[in-house]
């Protein structure tokens, strides 16, 4: 079988790239994919293709963030490349923070199956279950009302796949009761590496407290450091929190602004963009993975990297992350989003406790293993099969 897949790719910094990254490496060491056709955006330096069986990938550098053209120039790829099935990487910004070069990439689906391509959408997340303020679109209602009613009529073009699938249950009832469609399934997000079972002892030095992603929108670091704060203000225990990442793209700025605001705060390190091979050492140095979330937009990759490294979390009681720990069976301490003190009391109980962190560690790897993108990888191959005999 010969696959493309639609997708941000490291170098790139656009976003899904790691997701991508490990999508594309997992396809490649299927036996019976015989080539992978990675489309992706363009970067000044070349793709990461740093792993086994690299030779069966295929780069075509087709589309460009923000470009208006994305849509005609993946479409000429497609009709080039002659796949047997397309994976679309997928969430709202994915082709664009503009509104248009956005809303154009998401009209993609919709056109490769009115050319009969046998097409598979991931929507990472779904625009009915994003807090519109929180998660950095606006605060305005009347253009919350606006992005709401773009937002429905994206999602029907998205939904013109063949197959669209979503990570969490709930997506499932809401997009097949809001809109009708039957085409709609659950294919775990999945933890990027099966890796062997790690050690859940301490790493040497301060004990670090570890948050990872991009901020500024519904991730604000402000929250952690004033807990840690807390925490040294009754206990000598000595504490480091690591700020891993960079700054969302609709809040250029926010980690200089956040850096300014704590300089006279002793033990916090800002590591700026995380490379892929340097992404085992930030997690096996820390001793809890912090979430200082105000909202939630999709399944967690942080939460399954947490897992498949054998760490404890601390999580905000909300939204998509507790269902997500219900549905695959991680674990964490709970925190109020809105307190600092509740997210102290949290982070307390998995530093102060040796048995309980190491049991939250070991129940997080047992559920990321479970999910592993090779086995995450196989439902898509299925799903391809299934779609590819349906249309014969």
């Amino acid at each position: 079988m010969k696959i493309a897949v639609i997708t941000a790719f490291p170098p790139s910094k656009v976003t899904l790239n790691e997701y991508g990254y490990h999508l594309v490496k997992n396809f490649a060491q299927k036996i019976e994919v015989s080539e992978v056709i990675l489309l992706s955006d363009k970067t000044a330096g070349p793709k990461d293709l740093d792993f086994e069986n690299s030779h069966k990938v295929k780069v075509n550098e087709c589309w460009e963030f923000n470009s208006y053209s994305n849509i005609v120039s993946i479409s000429a790829a497609i009709r080039m490349e002659k796949p047997d099935a397309v994976l679309i990487n997928l969430q709202f910004m994915k082709f664009g923070d503009k509104k248009v070069p956005a809303a154009l990439g998401l009209m993609i689906p919709m056109v490769l199956r009115n050319n009969s391509v046998p097409t598979v959408s991931l929507l990472h997340n779904i625009l009915e279950q994003v807090d519109l303020e929180s998660a950095g679109f606006t605060d305005n209602k009347l253009a919350q009302k606006f992005y709401n009613f773009v937002g429905t009529t994206l999602t029907r073009f998205i939904l013109r796949s063949d197959v669209v699938a979503v990570t969490i249950n709930k997506y499932v009832e809401v997009l097949e009761k809001k809109y009708k469609v039957k085409n709609v399934k659950v294919i775990p997000h999945g933890t990027f590496d099966s890796i062997d079972e790690p050690s859940f002892e301490l790493a040497p030095g301060p004990k670090q407290i570890m948050a990872f992603g991009k901020f500024g929108t519904y991730k604000k670091v402000e929250i952690l450091i004033e807990a840690a704060i807390l925490i040294r203000q009754r206990s000598a225990e000595k504490i480091e929190v690591v700020i891993a990442g960079t700054d969302s793209p609709n809040t250029p700025g926010y980690l200089a602004g956040v850096q300014e605001k704590y300089k006279d705060v002793e033990g916090i390190r800002f590591t700026g963009y995380v490379e892929e091979k340097d992404v085992p050492v930030i997690f096996g140095d820390s001793t809890v993975v912090a979430f200082p979330y105000t909202s939630t937009t999709g399944s967690s990759g942080v939460l399954h990297q947490a897992g498949s490294y054998g760490k404890a979390v601390v999580m905000p009681d909300l939204g998509d992350l507790a269902l997500l720990v219900e549905e695959e069976g991680y674990k964490g301490e709970f925190f109020d989003p809105e307190s600092a003190e509740s997210l102290a009391q949290a982070i307390e109980k998995i530093i102060n406790n040796d048995d309980n962190r190491k049991a939250i560690a070991m129940q997080n790897f047992k559920a990321a293993s479970a999910l592993s993108m090779d086995k995450i990888t196989d439902m898509y191959m299925d799903t391809f099969k299934k779609i590819i005999q349906s249309k014969k």
